[in-house]
């Protein structure tokens, strides 16, 4: 393995005919950042997913003739904006996914949060459920059917006078994790309705970030460190100036 660290933390253009704003590329994989009104795959709404217009970006920026592959490496919730990794080759996405299952992909998330957490860092550990009808998770006993181990580290890194930010490291990546084990200790992330933030936001977003991806490349074996910008708003812009 290179001990050599690539960090990408190239604040891209976006591509505003295919609203893909791309963090990092190479011949394997390609990172982008989301938008909070993106979905990464294509549900019920049938509205555009982001896998597509990466798809239809690698299509005309390479002149590709045919179908263009592109594999789904992982998803964030809709509301939610950050880093998507996406595999441009077959062999890139089995390794991807074998890092994946085998938890060595570190991902770091940002969130503005209502209420100061009472102490500045620590680490939660909960045991969760999912309930299908509902799209909503909650806190169960560890002995119920279907209950599922969420753990998370998190840590404050600013206070303005109504709002926090966090920096959150989960070690599991469960249905709507961050956002349960949060609201679980009366900090709901700002916008999130579903875990008891009191209003929405006006584009139906929620203050909540994937920041930073840590992962060892799938073919070259070196070290990447991706990092992408929140998105260009009041809120987090006045926190991006402060850390």
């Amino acid at each position: 393995m290179l001990s050599r660290m690539i960090f990408q933390t190239v604040e891209s253009s976006i591509n505003n005919k295919m609203a893909v704003d791309v963090l990092y590329e190479d011949n394997h994989i390609i990172a982008v950042n989301k938008k909070p009104s993106q979905i990464v795959q294509g549900d019920k709404t049938g509205d555009v997913p982001l896998s597509e217009l990466v798809k239809q970006f690698i299509k005309e920026k390479y002149d590709k003739p045919g179908e263009v592959f592109l594999g789904t490496v992982h998803r964030i919730d809709r509301p939610v904006s950050g880093i998507v990794l996406f595999a441009k080759t077959s062999k890139a996405l089995s390794r991807l996914n074998e890092l994946f299952r085998e938890k060595t992909v570190q991902k770091t998330y940002w969130a503005v949060v209502k209420n100061k957490p009472a102490e500045p860092e620590g680490r939660l550990v909960h045991y969760l459920k999912k309930n299908e009808p509902t799209n909503k998770s909650k806190i169960v006993g560890k002995d119920i059917p279907g209950a599922l181990h969420s753990e998370l580290e998190y840590k404050l890194l600013f206070s303005s006078d109504n709002y926090h930010l966090l920096e959150i490291r989960p070690f599991t990546g469960r249905h709507h994790q961050i956002r349960v084990q949060l609201a679980s200790m009366n900090c709901p992330i700002k916008g999130d309705l579903k875990y008891g933030f009191n209003r929405s936001n006006k584009d139906a977003s929620i203050h909540l970030h994937a920041r930073k991806t840590e992962l060892i490349h799938p073919v070259s074996k070196e070290k990447l460190v991706i990092i992408a910008p929140p998105p260009d708003e009041v809120l987090w812009n006045e926190f991006g100036k402060r850390v």
